[in-house]
């Protein structure tokens, strides 16, 4: 079932469940898809683009948290941490950092890589394999960790 298909779904039982934070971050997620597809002139949205769509709206939500508990507003920084949490629902498994360690440690011997100087070898191939498993900032973190 698609990630389309699947929002429609859960956007039906919030509203059942007047779950008012559900229904407002399924919203975003289902708007931002549309317009994708609007963008796209109606093709259809590859898993990739679902998943790049929502990495980029909980890292919205996650600046905003931040942003937010360092102002000390933190009845506008727990609603931006429970949309979090419903739209990291929808993204696959993500990576510990045991596993994205690992997996890091395959792709730098892959590449060949050796020092901080690889770092943009190392980054994209490790984007386009872990893409939807780990946010760039972790990946970005654990290989510069490996690399120095």
């Amino acid at each position: 079932m698609s990630l389309e298909l699947t929002i429609s779904e859960a956007i039906k039982t919030a509203m059942k469940e007047k779950d008012k934070v559900a229904l407002d971050s399924l919203r975003a997620v289902k708007s931002q898809i549309l317009l994708l597809k609007t963008e796209a002139k109606g093709a259809e949205v590859s898993a990739e683009q679902e998943i790049a769509i929502l990495q980029r709206m909980i890292k919205q939500r996650k600046d905003s948290y931040e942003q937010f508990t360092a102002q000390n507003r933190n009845d506008l920084a727990e609603v931006e941490e429970a949309q979090m949490k419903v739209i990291e629902k929808f993204l696959p498994q993500q990576l510990s950092s045991e596993e994205l360690e690992t997996e890091m440690k395959k792709i730098i011997a892959e590449t060949g890589a050796q020092s901080a100087k690889d770092l943009g070898k190392v980054m994209g191939m490790a984007g386009k394999a872990l893409a939807g498993k780990s946010d760039g900032k972790s990946i970005s973190e654990m290989a510069k960790k490996l690399l120095s």
